[in-house]
């Protein structure tokens, strides 16, 4: 059973907790591979839910993120996104592959073969790259707010989450240094530069609001994972903190209606999805 009652975090079966969650490392790097072999499915439908949402949120951010590759502003860069990227895409298939094994499916079941309804990803994710500016700033908001979530989670009662977690937060920890150093950069940068980041903010700060919305489902989380209300007021602090040294400030723009967890998407999810698929039928049984 994956779940515990207990408080034992040490997590010694699940290998080094310092490992990087996609690659493998000296010692017991929790990998995709190692989740489907174990004997341990989710303990509850709402937790194997719960690490759906997790994977998706991964999935199409890293699929969204990929589009950058032999794109980027300079060589450095280009590698620099493309290795945020391949975390990303090793954090979808823990997570993907948790969660499919309670309803008996594959991370490619979950990856390519479901219908747009039935992904439960955020709109900020699916959201178009835009300019660099645009990509800088989604990635400084999923940063902050994966850092403060996968840091809560290494407390979770549910060992393999908690396993995935500290794995993760260890890329995480790059991929928001990343993100506050160009953030910095363009900020404190050219007018150009800094009118960019501007706009980059006021247009996707209407789908922040969703990162932090509470749902029945987490009734049935208790001990298991944070509600999201709960770490936005750190993300606020956080965020000002990074957006004031950089010369920029939050918007005030309205949110907008995001309901991406009910399978209610944005018009953008369902190109991701296809695109997918069709490498999906291209490379039948390829691995991620």
């Amino acid at each position: 059973m994956s779940t515990s009652t207990g408080t034992d975090h040490s997590l010694d079966s699940f290998g080094d907790a310092t490992a990087s969650a996609t690659r493998v490392t000296p010692g017991n790097a929790l990998r995709p591979e190692d989740i489907a072999l174990q004997d341990t499915a989710p303990a509850t439908e709402a937790i194997a839910q719960y690490a759906l949402r997790l994977g998706d949120d991964a999935l199409i951010y890293a699929q969204r993120n990929a589009h950058w590759v032999s794109r980027g502003p300079e060589l450095e860069e280009d590698i620099a996104l493309g290795n945020i990227t391949l975390d990303q895409l090793g954090h979808a298939r823990s997570f993907l592959t948790y969660a499919g094994k309670k309803w008996g499916k594959t991370e490619d079941d979950l990856a390519y073969w479901r219908e747009e309804e039935e992904f439960t990803s955020l709109h900020l994710v699916e959201q178009p790259n835009g300019d660099f500016a645009e990509t800088t700033v989604r990635g400084l908001f999923l940063a902050i707010y994966q850092h403060l979530l996968y840091t809560r989670l290494l407390e979770s009662s549910d060992r393999t989450l908690a396993a995935i977690s500290a794995k993760a937060l260890k890329e995480v920890d790059y991929h928001l240094e990343h993100a506050e150093l160009w953030t910095l950069r363009l900020g404190q940068g050219t007018e150009e530069s800094a009118r960019r980041m501007r706009r980059a903010l006021e247009k996707l700060w209407p789908y922040v609001e969703e990162l932090f919305q509470d749902e029945p489902l987490y009734e049935e989380l208790e001990g298991v994972a944070p509600r999201p209300s709960s770490l936005r007021e750190e993300w606020d602090a956080r965020l000002a903190d990074i957006l004031e040294r950089a010369g920029l400030a939050v918007p005030e723009v309205p949110y907008a209606m995001c309901f991406g967890r009910r399978g209610e998407h944005s018009e953008h999810l369902g190109y991701i999805l296809a695109e997918m698929q069709v490498l999906a039928r291209k490379h039948p049984g390829a691995t991620w």
